[in-house]
Parts: C-alpha cells; structure tokens; sequence
C-alpha cells in the first residue's frame, strides 16, 4: 500500500490522535486512560502493547471507530487481513465518514482479492469540495494511486490489458510524480503497440525520477522500437553510468552492435 509505490499500507505515527467515537456517552476514566495508553503505544508502533490496551477499551465499550481502525491496521501489518476487514468495516459502521478506515478498508479488499468492493469503497470517499481528487492529503493520494495499480495489474493479470491500462491512468493522474508508476503505465502502453504513448510515461517517469534505471532502459527499448537506435543507444549509457553492472544495458548495446542500421520489436522485461 507511496511508494513511490511499494505496498504502502500504513500506520499513522505521529498523527493527531482522533476520538471517533458516538455522541452523548461520557467516558469513563478507566477507558480514557486505556486509549490514551493504546493510542501512544500505537503511535509508537509498539503493536503489541497497543494490541492489548485496545482490546481492553473494546471489552468495556465497543463505540470508538478509531479503535477498530488501529487494530485493524495491526492485524493487517500482520497479514491477518481477515481480521483487518472485520475491525475496518465495524470502524465504518461507527463513523461513515471516517476517511483513514475507509482508505484502510478499500486497501485491505485489494489484498483479499475484493477488488470491486475496494472500488465501491473509495468511490464513496469524499475526496473534494467538488467532489475531485484536489482535496486529498498526499498520504491518501498516493494509498489509492497504489490501489488503481494493484487493480491494473489485475487486470493485466486477467488478460484485460486495456482495462488494466485504464486504472494505471488513473494511478498517474493521482501521482504522476511515481516514476514506477510512470513506468509501468509506459509498458503497459508498449504491449498494445502505443509507442508514442509509452515514450511519454518512460519519459515522464525520468523527469519525475531522472536516475531512475527501469525507466530509463525501458525508454531505450522502446526508442530502438521507434527506429531511434542512437537515442536508445544514449539512454543505455546513461544506465550504465548510474549502474555499471547493470546487465540488460550491457546486452541491448552489445546487441545494438551487431544490428546497427536496424531495429527491433519491443520486449517486455
């Protein structure tokens, strides 16, 4: 679940502590204090001490939101992501409009394989004043463009690669400053044989990361495709000069070698 774009699902450290809980029910000092205890250590990422504080406001009252989104996140940084859903959907059903569950939430379908409930989720998200994506943080701009791309590579996964081309658009659209996204956008587009296209995201990707290796062999792929054999032949020593041992680079030079004056079909790596 930014990544730049590994799995960025995450806990808030540091973060405000929110009191999500239901109006008109005072809260007694024992439960002040265990969430106050489970909020810091949580904070802290000290999970299993946050585990059992939570767990404890939960066997005297069940009506914080912020409680089940924290232990939701716990059980989720543990791959139990079961149990995760379960705390992220009671989170919701407290607070509907809490964001942070909702984001949680969606991410955690996308890992169970519910991929149309993720997309149901955050389509309810108010993301804007006019319902557009302006209004987002970038923590939660970057949690959903690292969801389109999980959704795309499904898809891509399915053999739909124009659907899967569709959620990486909207992935950059949210994020065009995520090289890697840039760069699988850029592959994706060279699969169905949109060259001109794959060049813009390869090359958006290296002004967005301009040492970014995948891009930029990429690019020269598909810039020897185009019939640009010298530009391809510039960006592979660029890449060496960032990575001497890189070994694609080697090989397409010394292949450039062999076939100078021609030009070859893309590959995908």
């Amino acid at each position: 679940m930014p990544r730049g774009s590994e799995q960025h699902f995450h806990a808030y450290p540091g973060q405000k502590s929110r009191l999500e809980c239901l109006p008109g029910h005072p809260m007694n000092e024992r439960v002040k204090q265990l969430l106050v205890l489970g909020r810091e250590h949580y904070h802290k990422r000290e999970f299993d001490k946050a585990e059992q504080m939570l767990r404890m406001v939960l066997e005297e009252e069940d009506r914080y939101a912020d409680v089940h989104d924290m232990l939701g996140v716990i059980a989720h940084a543990r791959g139990n992501f079961l149990v995760a859903e379960r705390h992220f959907e009671r989170a919701l059903e407290l607070n509907p409009a809490y964001t942070e569950a909702a984001l949680n939430l969606a991410v955690t379908y996308n890992d169970r394989g519910k991929y149309e409930k993720a997309r149901e989720v955050y389509s309810r998200i108010k993301v804007g004043p006019h319902g557009t994506a302006a209004g987002l943080d970038p923590f939660a701009r970057g949690k959903i463009a690292n969801m389109h791309a999980e959704v795309g590579q499904a898809y891509h996964d399915a053999g739909l690669p124009r659907e899967a081309i569709t959620e990486l658009e909207k992935a950059t659209a949210l994020c065009p400053h995520f090289a890697d996204l840039q760069t699988k956008l850029g592959t994706l587009l060279r699969e169905v044989n949109d060259l001109a296209g794959a060049r813009l995201h390869y090359e958006a990707a290296l002004q967005a990361k301009p040492g970014y290796v995948p891009a930029r062999l990429q690019l020269g792929v598909t810039l020897l495709a185009l019939g640009e054999a010298q530009a391809a032949e510039e960006n592979w020593k660029q890449v060496i000069a960032l990575e001497p041992d890189n070994s694609q680079a080697k090989m397409y030079l010394r292949m450039l070698e062999r076939t100078r004056g021609g030009t070859i079909p893309p590959t995908n790596l």
